[in-house]
């Protein structure tokens, strides 16, 4: 059993996932953390993430590991544990341009794919529903108006310790709301047959009790 939940960001994709795949006894995958370990290599290798050249160059010699204990997800890049170096804007800023890079996307497929292959799974990203998991069972849509989106992250980044105004928060997100829609592989789209949720005004518990009974109405 997969369940796919895609959207943009701010919208409580990483909260909700978890928080579901707690209740179901399930594999929690976040797909954007194997974009921002990339993201994060390219940073540390001091190469430009827009440079497509040079960021598919990295992959070759690049090893990347997902491993998962006790419903906690360490990812390692070249044996090192960078889980906790994740979500910096640098690092979320140059994610949303790497995963525009198609090399970048095609060297990752096969290793969702793998995650996937181990078992129950709730896996969260932007393109889980229409291109890594299309057979999922069970697919969401999670969206939200834009300033509820960005008041969000900036709460996630201030809580994290990275100072910044809300309205730099809100550009950002809007940049990263055009990248992923815009990009010509795998854009930002729901599937055809994705359950739509506006998290906009609802608590994240209510979102996993809309997904539970559409969980249940399915098995």
């Amino acid at each position: 059993m997969i369940i796919a939940i895609d959207g943009p960001a701010g919208v409580g994709k990483s909260t909700v996932a978890k928080l579901l795949a707690a209740r179901l006894g399930y594999l929690y995958l976040d797909t954007g953390a194997l974009y921002r370990a990339v993201a994060w290599k390219a940073l540390r290798a001091k190469v430009n993430p827009a440079d497509q050249n040079q960021v598919a160059g990295l992959l070759p010699a690049t090893s990347l590991e997902m491993d998962f204990q006790n419903g906690a997800m360490t990812v390692r890049v070249d044996g090192r544990d960078i889980t906790n170096e994740l979500r910096t804007p640098a690092v979320s800023e140059a994610a949303s341009i790497v995963s525009a890079i198609p090399a970048v996307r095609a060297w990752l497929l096969p290793v969702q794919r793998r995650i996937g292959e181990r078992g129950s799974v709730v896996a969260e990203g932007r393109d889980i529903g229409t291109k890594v998991f299309p057979s999922a069972p069970l697919k969401f849509f999670l969206d939200a108006d834009a300033t509820v989106r960005a008041e969000r992250r900036h709460r996630e980044l201030v809580a994290a310790g990275h100072r910044g105004a809300i309205e730099q928060t809100h550009e950002d997100l809007s940049g990263r709301d055009a990248r992923d829609r815009n990009r010509p592989v795998s854009p930002l789209v729901p599937a055809e047959d994705a359950r739509h949720i506006d998290t906009s005004a609802l608590k994240l518990e209510e979102v996993v009790d809309q997904m539970m009974a559409a969980v249940a109405a399915t098995l």
